[in-house]
């Protein structure tokens, strides 16, 4: 499998596997430790990263920023992700959580992430959710905005639906380039109700977000039966680890999804991208597939 692709036919080229930021503030990293660990992972071939302005309590990307200042010249070897559209109980004078996709918010936010992380371009934003009161125009003049000024050169959304989806395309001059989705075994909502099949009518590859069901996979008890399914397929391809398994098995699918990966430790991230080296069988698959739901096909 190719080490980087292109996510869309107008969009930008990315490595095939994501490193995601979400869990950043959990690693207790100094900035050096963090530069050392970002140039871990471009020496890889994982050169693409995936943010947003809340996480970390909107901590994280100073935190990323604060890292590659120490070494500008890395920046231009990364892709970085980041999404906007929630405001949170973290923002002074928020009384409850709730999502802003106003025009004047997401203009706001890009300009502070470019803050944040010292850099004068965001590769790719992303609305993070579907917002009942998005007005689309709002959302289309924001982005327009921040496209003409160079701010941000590619635009996409995360967690919408097919409609969602050519609703805010509808009132773009350019394409969407990305829809990121909750996309594991465990959770194949995206692979069920159509949105992949939108996803490859449009020739673009999704990413793939909470790959391993948020540690799901390996601490609850009901997935035991998965995580034995995992494990015999794994001896049968010489995987190392049933994440490797978990990550082949959702790059088999014919949109091609680009899987990010939130470990913060550079042996899992190592071993995870080895997972571009395994070739399942249609066999292999089905079999996750229904280890997972619990019954065959139709």
């Amino acid at each position: 499998m190719e080490n980087r692709i292109q996510i869309s036919p107008q969009g930008p080229h990315f490595s095939r596997m994501a490193c995601g930021y979400w869990r950043l503030m959990e690693w207790n990293m100094s900035p050096q430790q963090l530069l050392t660990f970002i140039q871990q992972h471009q020496d890889l071939g994982i050169t693409t990263v995936d943010h947003a302005d809340i996480y970390g309590g909107y901590l994280c990307e100073k935190a990323f920023g604060d890292a590659v200042r120490l070494k500008p010249a890395v920046r231009q070897e990364l892709e970085i992700v980041t999404k906007c559209g929630i405001s949170t109980l973290a923002k002074e004078g928020n009384v409850i959580g709730h999502y802003d996709t106003t025009r004047q918010h997401i203009v706001q936010s890009a300009e502070q992430s470019l803050k944040n992380i010292h850099t004068d371009y965001l590769d790719l934003l992303l609305i993070h959710r579907p917002d009942p009161l998005m007005d689309a125009d709002e959302v289309a003049a924001a982005f327009t905005e921040l496209h003409k000024q160079g701010k941000v050169r590619y635009f996409g959304v995360s967690n919408f639906t097919i409609e969602q989806f050519q609703l805010l395309q509808s009132r773009l001059p350019f394409a969407l380039v990305t829809n990121q989705l909750e996309i594991s075994p465990l959770f194949q909502k995206a692979i069920l109700n159509g949105t992949l099949d939108h996803c490859q009518q449009l020739r673009i590859k999704p990413m793939a977000w909470s790959c391993l069901g948020g540690g799901q996979l390996f601490n609850d008890p009901e997935c035991g039966a998965l995580r034995s399914e995992l494990a015999t397929i794994a001896e049968e391809v010489n995987a190392e680890s049933i994440e490797q398994v978990v990550y082949a098995w959702i790059m088999m699918l014919p949109s091609q999804p680009l899987p990010v990966i939130g470990s913060g430790k550079i042996e899992r991230v190592t071993a995870s991208w080895k997972a571009l080296n395994l070739k399942l069988s249609r066999q292999h698959w089905f079999r996750i597939r229904k280890a997972a739901l619990g019954y065959d096909v139709p």
